[in-house]
């Protein structure tokens, strides 16, 4: 028999300190429906399966592309880009939408992904260059060196290799696999070597490498297909060499 409703289970949360709750919603079917257009007809409309008026869904979204990674929640208890999920390929039962565990909820879907960009920032990924005089010609890579660095530089800071990580969680100061990723890639880069060793530094502390308990649950889920674990494992034998022979640079 033919599909001719859509049928949701959201987890909702008013605010960052509201008890979370179901609400359930039943959608008229559409081909070629995703879940970030199921919540946008609930914004429409947002009345509920029972028939009650309520609060339409929040969630954040922005380039409808699976690039940005900014509507990454939890689809069938999978964390995945929800505007590249469609309800077609969501299998017939109800579709369970929740936001990411390992993120402070801000309200209903939407989470704050404010620690992984810390973690960014702790190490430093990114090129210094204060664009206050001409460089001239840019440095030269080889292909095979472009190659890895593309695969690294894919990373859209979505969130799904944290929430799979079983040492990423709110009772340890793991860092998580996205910003040791992001060690390898700007170590790589001719120009953003110049910080290597404070890079490498910034992960050799407390919630750095040694917390990582090499599940491999990140790279089953990154949406690039980045080799987060082969990452991981580079920047570990780099900073065993920082440690055993960064004195010779001081």
């Amino acid at each position: 028999m033919a599909r001719t409703t859509i049928e949701l289970r959201i987890k909702r949360q008013d605010s960052p300190t509201a008890p979370a709750r179901w609400e359930e919603f039943s959608l008229p079917y559409q081909p070629t429906m995703n879940v970030i257009s199921c919540l946008m007809e609930i914004r429409k409309n947002p009345v509920n399966r029972q028939g009650q008026k309520t609060t339409p869904v929040n969630w954040e979204s922005s380039c409808l592309e699976e690039v940005c990674g900014s509507c990454t929640m939890l689809v069938n208890g999978k964390p995945r880009q929800s505007c590249t999920a469609l309800i077609d390929g969501l299998g017939d039962g109800p579709v369970t939408l929740e936001p990411l565990t390992k993120f402070p909820v801000v309200r209903d879907l939407q989470v704050d992904r404010k620690p992984m960009f810390e973690a960014l920032k702790r190490v430093k990924a990114w090129v210094p260059l204060d664009g206050t005089y001409d460089l001239g010609q840019g440095p030269k890579q080889s292909a095979r060196e472009q190659e890895i660095a593309y695969a690294f530089s894919r990373c859209m800071t979505c969130g799904c290799c944290m929430e799979v990580c079983p040492q990423y969680n709110d009772r340890s100061d793991f860092i998580g696999p996205a910003p040791l990723a992001q060690v390898r890639l700007f170590n790589a880069h001719p120009t953003g070597r110049m910080n290597a060793a404070e890079r490498l530094d910034a992960i050799m502390g407390r919630g750095g490498l040694v917390d990582c308990g090499n599940a491999q649950n990140c790279v089953e889920v990154c949406p690039k297909d980045i080799p987060l674990v082969d990452s991981i494992s580079v920047v570990a034998r780099d900073t065993t060499k920082r440690l055993l022979f960064g004195w010779l640079l001081k």
